[in-house]
């Protein structure tokens, strides 16, 4: 696993100094002074300006650390007759101080600030955010009779290489205070402690807002058009979940489109500065949970194919934006992960317009599912004892009514999550996150996804099986297979 710990120079001084007020007990005699006064003066200014900047919950332990051994380490250089408490008793303080001190790396390590991976494609990356209502549909969630269906998109798109200085988008939202409800609101979803996840707001990703599309693929001034990727997230998921896939996808040229479920995803920002909380929840019976999943599938296909009719009022203009003439909408995958994969699938079975699918592990629940038209990849988590065992099974029926050519990536090493962007902030639990590097997941998944919407969305440009026997576990259905 990746055991790098980001800390800013502030925090990694008040780690330094920490350490040295715990150990200045054991030093000879000569240095114990200048290294006690130093070592204290340096933790009393870096938490001070912590304290100003923001101080991370991680370094609470290593203030207290510091907070305790400072009496013990000044008190015998302030006394006319210095003593010091004999070994045996310093010794347990000692280890308590610095265990103390380790907790708030070892936090960091766990718990990251996450940093997303620098897009490998040729393109700057742009990011915008619109909500969109859906007239003819009424909210089911509520009971209000005027309540018409709205969803919140995010776009990651090819764009041009915005100015020197120009802020990066924050994670989770449009602003930090977006940010910070969304992270509260996942980590209450989740059974955690909002504080856990206070990384999240903090982070900065490698698009900036609403700056303009990119031009043609030459550079020619000729306006391009980029096929485009709908995504729907994971149950109680939000629209950035997958953002280092999306900046990936956008900097190789396609518009991806992240789409916030209300009442489904953990929360829900609109323009007008209310929040939406999830209304989902499972009930323990299987038969009763299985029925709401499927309800709660078929609103969410229905939410992939009408912003996917919105593409066309975005493209003319209709709707203003940066991406007016860039969309190609003959070219449209659906895409998700978990339930927002089987919505994919769903959505996909329904509306002839979306061109591909790509499911991120994700378990089909069309209660009906019925032959359809277009090409899939399915990525899969390492199969244990603990999967489903009607899971893979299920999947490849569903994946055999596809008339085109699929393909079931099992990937080793990995978590449901590992398709996700928690491998950058959660802890690296095999169970949870997978095995692999914490990038490594994030990369994979851009990889494979790149491979196959390459050959299925842009002409046919070759067949991806090679590329994507590389990563895993590759079982394809070709039409003549059937």
């Amino acid at each position: 696993m990746n055991t790098h710990v980001q800390m800013s120079p502030w925090e990694a001084l008040l780690v330094l100094g920490a350490f040295a007020l715990v150990l200045v007990r054991w030093l000879p005699p000569r240095p114990r002074r200048p290294v006690t006064f130093g070592a204290a003066a340096v933790v009393v200014l870096s938490g001070a300006v912590l304290g100003v900047l923001g101080l991370r919950w991680q370094m609470v332990p290593v203030l207290a650390g510091a907070a305790a051994a400072l009496p013990f380490a000044l008190s015998p250089l302030l006394r006319r007759a210095p003593r010091r408490a004999p070994w045996w008793l310093a010794l347990p303080g000692s280890a308590v101080c610095l265990a103390l001190v380790v907790a708030g790396p070892a936090a960091l390590w766990a718990l990251p600030t996450p940093v997303f991976p620098e897009p490998t494609g040729r393109f700057a990356v742009g990011t915008g955010v619109m909500e969109l209502t859906d007239p003819e549909r009424p909210e089911t969630a509520t009971a209000a009779p005027d309540d018409r269906r709205t969803v919140v998109a995010q776009f990651w798109y090819p764009a041009r290489k915005p100015p020197a200085g120009a802020p990066r988008a924050p994670y989770l939202g449009r602003t930090e205070p977006e940010a910070r409800v969304v992270s509260n609101a996942l980590a209450d979803y989740s059974g955690l402690p909002g504080f856990l996840l206070d990384g999240l707001p903090r982070a900065r990703t490698h698009a900036a807002f609403d700056v303009p599309a990119a031009d043609g693929a030459g550079g020619n001034g000729n306006t391009e058009r980029f096929p485009v990727v709908l995504f729907s997230p994971g149950l109680g998921g939000v629209r950035t979940q997958n953002t280092a896939w999306a900046e990936e996808l956008a900097a190789h040229g396609y518009v991806v489109v992240g789409l916030d479920h209300p009442y489904d995803s953990s929360a829900v920002v609109l323009a007008d500065g209310r929040t939406i909380r999830t209304k989902v929840s499972a009930t323990g019976d299987d038969a009763e949970d299985e029925k709401r999943a499927a309800a709660w599938t078929a609103v969410r296909a229905a939410d992939l194919s009408f912003v996917r009719a919105q593409l066309g009022r975005i493209d003319s203009g209709e709707i203003a934006g940066p991406l007016t003439g860039h969309l190609d909408t003959a070219r449209v995958a659906a895409s998700g992960h978990s339930l927002g994969g089987g919505a994919a699938l769903q959505a996909a079975r329904q509306d002839p317009g979306f061109a591909a699918v790509i499911d991120l592990d994700g378990f089909p629940h069309d209660p009906s599912p019925q032959p359809f038209r277009q090409p899939v990849l399915a990525l899969t988590q390492a199969i244990g004892p603990d999967t489903d065992p009607d899971y893979l099974p299920h999947l490849t029926r569903v994946l055999g009514l596809s008339s085109a050519t699929t393909y079931r990536l099992t990937v080793p090493g990995t978590a449901h999550l590992t398709f996700t962007d928690a491998p950058l902030y959660l802890p690296p639990l095999p169970s949870l996150v997978g095995s692999l590097d914490r990038t490594e997941g994030p990369r994979i998944t851009a990889a494979a996804s790149l491979a196959f919407l390459d050959a299925a969305l842009r002409d046919g440009r070759g067949d991806p099986a090679a590329a994507l026997s590389a990563y895993g576990t590759l079982a394809v259905h070709r039409p003549g297979d059937r």
